[in-house]
């Protein structure tokens, strides 16, 4: 039974339970003035850059933001669509594929860290449809401490504002968990199925970090290892394991992404598949510098034969799997978890 409220009670929602995805974040366009606003935000986080800002900022605003935007903007534009950018679309897509999987009062929303919709926009969206609980799922399958943990941090940020919070809970991340290992062995062999010739390498290509992070503790590199060798061990054949997206001076993890593809051709290896695990939607990253860029060079190099094997995304394999993982961490919230 409904309480019974008082006279002049401000009305209050029905309790439920969100669960919010989270992903990197993109500009709002392909242009100039959209990128460098995103990109302010995201080279000023902490966590992405542990340079002090007194050191970090000049360098940022009087460097980076006058000559960086154009050239991304550039990359952006070429693999914008009428949904906007693949991150923000796909993201969108895996929230409304989602919707109703578990029971009619949990909502489902998704969020940006750097850029819109933003976290705690829709943190407090979802307090005010009246979630009490709230499941955060930073949708990054290896853990780091620029990804994972700047998007809970800004979820607790949020709540930090808040008078009256909801309950919190992060997803883990899932670099070697049973359902995400499946999806990926699953998805790639359909992929790879596909194609009109027989790779004679795959190369899986993870986001960059610098090696200081991994020096200082981040597990990062580790998870991918394990990521790699769990699904080379399901597929039955080696992965060849790179690192791309490397940005500035200091020595990033290696091997790097590029460098490897520049190098096999000249090895005899001619006919390659490559894809990119640590991504759970293909972005700019996937779809210009590997599927575009990657490819060019490849070929520029000697090689004949080159395909880039989507994500995971908003497909039936993914979306299974993210049903997996998310109901075992409502567990407890709600019986139909």
């Amino acid at each position: 039974m409904p309480a019974i409220l008082p006279a002049g009670h401000p009305a209050i929602p029905a309790p439920r339970i969100g669960v919010l995805l989270t992903n990197l974040g993109t500009p709002d366009g392909p242009d100039a003035k959209s990128v460098k606003r995103y990109l302010a935000e995201f080279l000023s986080d902490r966590r992405v850059v542990e340079i002090p800002p007194l050191l970090w900022q000049p360098i940022l605003r009087g460097i980076i933001l006058n000559t960086r935007p154009k050239k991304s903007a550039h990359a952006y534009a070429q693999v914008w669509s009428a949904d906007g950018s693949p991150l923000a679309a796909i993201t969108k897509a895996q929230s409304a594929a989602l919707q109703g999987a578990f029971g009619p009062g949990v909502l489902v929303d998704w969020a940006m860290r750097y850029g819109n919709p933003s976290i705690g926009d829709r943190l407090q969206a979802m307090k005010d449809a009246g979630c009490e609980r709230i499941l955060i799922a930073p949708l990054y399958p290896q853990y780091s401490g620029a990804t994972t943990a700047t998007a809970n941090d800004k979820a607790f940020a949020t709540l930090a504002k808040m008078r009256w919070q909801p309950a919190l809970r992060t997803l883990p991340p899932y670099y070697d968990d049973p359902a995400y290992i499946a999806a990926l062995a699953e998805s790639l062999t359909a992929g790879l199925a596909a194609l009109d010739f027989e790779p004679q390498a795959i190369v899986a290509s993870f986001h960059g970090m610098p090696q200081r992070t991994l020096e200082l503790g981040d597990p990062y590199h580790c998870h991918c290892q394990k990521t790699a060798r769990l699904l080379g061990e399901r597929l039955g054949r080696p992965l060849t394991v790179a690192f791309q997206s490397r940005f500035g001076r200091a020595k990033w993890l290696e091997p790097a992404t590029d460098t490897t593809l520049d190098a096999l051709p000249a090895r005899g290896i001619t006919k390659v598949a490559i894809f990119a695990p640590g991504f759970s939607a293909d972005c700019l990253e996937t779809l210009e510098e590997l599927a575009i860029r990657g490819r060019e060079s490849f070929e520029e190099k000697g090689g004949t034969h080159f395909a880039y094997i989507p994500c995971l995304n908003a497909g039936e394999i993914g979306i299974d799997m993210l049903r997996v993982l998310l109901a075992r961490q409502l567990e407890g919230w709600t019986p139909s978890a």
